[in-house]
């Protein structure tokens, strides 16, 4: 058995607790190693208290234990994230050194059970970064399997769809369509054969500074801590991993890079990040209707014109169609609700047609960026650097995001292996070098020339403006407008009072081609252990939620959560009363609750590594 299989294996189980975990981490340091500078070898660091461990008050014995010794490797670089950025940032470094002879240890550290399986996308691939990395990815058996050979666009409205030119950021020719869960997973394979140490079922919850406020690297979270906050018979403390650099590829909204992004001001001369929410569903088909490399999308029904969002059909091999729909963060109804939305589009006449008389598999949602070149962050600080959608490269006119996080996570690779091997420098690094090659590269080329379309959308134009715009900037100014358009304002200050809107009424699921949300919620695997402190976290307690999000807003927790965590039910304690009630186990970590909290005092922070959605074919 693989290293990294064992290590996922025992860090779901938690049988062995520390004895287990431990002894694994340290063989896989058992191999002769060449560092351009060597790291003492492992140790044990005793660690300060920990504000989320031990509470004030409580037992001096269990304080002691949540308190105890924690293990520590160092590293050369340490990647927090197992996505396309992390992964691709890993093999690259490990090919640098592989080209001069030299081991740059790579340590990667994935809080899903197993690669891949937090990882959901549309997808269409663009392979442009894929070819610069692995130049044989075909011979190396990637799974790009369905060639894109057919695109098409519309307009929608309730019973009827208009073909629409396709605007030539659309065109998909040369691209395939992808289960990005399965791609990641095959890039995984890639950098373990690379000599990257790969560990999924390892939540990064903490980041760790040197004296002078620098990034030292991160820690694990502990685990076996009981929801009353106090450890049980499993418990183990979590790990640190100290680097010269920490790449932190966590995904949109990352719970780690957001802190970072705070703790060095890096969006100081940046546009707020917006966001979307997309969901999907992957649906078995009839095969007499099934078009093998179709590529649909369409904008318009059923949200109103001025909501931004739109929907995508791609079909795969094997009868496979990956269905979803994406909704705008910025929207302004709070009883708009994301996931009926795609449940009521799925039974416009032009898609029903393509989902009668097939089945669904699978269900998942993840929040996305939708910024741009205006909202990217100062790309790096001291001792580390954000990469894919942690800083958010995501090209929302294209829909694609995949390639430009590759080769982010490639431009800090070669940033960080010159700064390590060829400079000789010693941690925490500043890859300042990451910046000026992002500068100079076509990802930044290729965001730059598309930065106005998405703000052209927040014009009293909405929909009609934006895609008038958009045709404009596409196909002729290609960007050389000379001004920057500007996001107005974070997605969570967007929303109107519930007394100032028409609440919208959403017909009820029927079962075949719409489901309940706690149907499809079982469709994406999910599952966490139940007995674990909650890690979507009241920051200042309920009183946000039940004054202000409830009394001002009519609860929009309940609408905007695509997997049924948050409602507010009836005190039973305080008749007349309501309370806000988190299940927490629903969790499938897309983050959108800490985007569009209107309180912004939902804090959404890792569970114990392993938890959450397990997808496979999204």
């Amino acid at each position: 058995m693989k290293l990294t299989k064992l290590m996922a294996f025992t860090a779901t189980t938690r049988t062995g607790a520390t004895f287990a975990r431990r002894t694994m981490f340290t063989s896989a340091l058992c191999r002769p190693v060449f560092r351009c500078a060597p790291f003492p070898a492992t140790r044990v660091l005793s660690m300060r208290l920990m504000a989320t461990t031990a509470a004030p008050g409580m037992d001096p014995e269990a304080a002691a234990i949540l308190n105890g010794e924690r293990f520590a490797e160092e590293v050369d670089v340490c990647i927090v994230g197992g996505g396309p950025a992390g992964l691709s940032a890993a093999i690259r470094i490990r090919q640098l050194a592989a080209k001069e002879g030299k081991d740059i240890r790579v340590f990667l550290v994935e809080k899903g059970s197993e690669i891949g399986s937090h990882t959901l996308s549309g997808a269409v691939l663009e392979p442009r970064a894929l070819d610069e990395l692995i130049p044989d990815w075909k011979e190396k058996g990637a799974p790009l399997n369905t060639p894109a050979t057919k695109d098409k666009m519309y307009l929608l409205t309730e019973n009827f769809s208009i073909p629409l030119p396709h605007p030539p950021q659309m065109s998909n020719e040369g691209n395939y369509i992808v289960s990005l869960s399965k791609f990641v997973r095959w890039l995984g394979e890639q950098a373990e054969e690379a000599g990257v140490e790969v560990y999924p079922s390892f939540a990064a919850s903490e980041v760790l500074y040197n004296e002078d406020g620098s990034v030292a690297g991160i820690a694990t979270n502990d685990v076996g801590i009981g929801r009353n906050g106090l450890p049980k018979d499993s418990f183990e403390r979590g790990m640190e991993i100290r680097a010269k650099v920490t790449l932190f590829a966590e995904g949109c909204h990352g719970s780690l890079s957001k802190k970072v992004i705070n703790k060095f001001d890096l969006r100081k001369d940046s546009q707020p990040q917006t966001y979307g929410l997309g969901l999907k569903e992957v649906w078995e088909i009839d095969p007499a209707k099934h078009e093998p490399g179709l590529v649909l999308h369409s904008i318009g029904w059923p949200m109103k014109f001025d909501t931004y969002g739109g929907a995508f059909m791609y079909h795969l091999e094997d009868n496979l169609c990956a269905i979803g729909y994406v909704v705008a963060l910025d929207y302004e109804n709070p009883t708009l609700s994301p996931y009926k939305e795609f449940q009521r589009y799925k039974h416009h006449p032009l898609i029903k047609h393509y989902l009668e008389g097939g089945k669904v598999l699978s269900y998942g949602a993840r929040a996305l960026n939708e910024g741009g070149y205006q909202s990217i962050p100062k790309l790096s600080f001291p001792g580390g650097a954000l990469i894919g959608c942690s800083a958010g490269f995501l090209n929302v006119p294209k829909i694609k995001g995949t390639h430009t996080a590759m080769k982010s996570g490639m431009l800090a690779a070669e940033a960080a292996y010159e700064s390590i091997a060829t400079k000789g420098e010693t941690g925490p690094l500043s890859l300042t070098n990451y910046e000026e090659a992002f500068k100079k590269s076509w990802v930044h080329d290729e965001l730059y020339e598309v930065r106005n379309v998405r703000p052209s959308f927040h014009s009293p134009l909405g929909m009609w403006g934006g895609m008038a715009w958009a045709g404009l900037d596409t196909m002729f100014l290609k960007g050389r407008y000379p001004l920057t358009l500007n996001h107005p304002k974070p997605d969570h200050a967007t929303l109107k009072p519930l007394s100032a809107v028409k609440p919208i009424e959403y017909p009820k699921p029927d079962g075949v081609i719409s489901f309940d949300l706690l149907e499809s919620v079982s469709r994406t695997g999910t599952g966490h252990v139940e007995d674990q402190p909650i890690h979507l976290r009241l920051q200042r307690g309920p009183t946000d939620q039940l004054e202000v999000n409830y009394k001002v807003y009519g609860g929009p927790e309940q609408k905007f959560c695509p997997a049924g965590v948050y409602e507010y039910l009836d005190d039973a304690e305080k008749p007349g009363q309501k309370k806000f009630q988190i299940n927490a186990s629903n969790c499938i970590h897309c983050k959108t609750c800490d985007i569009k909290d209107p309180s912004q005092n939902i804090d959404w922070t890792v569970p114990e590594g392993g938890g959450g959605p397990k997808y496979s074919n999204t």
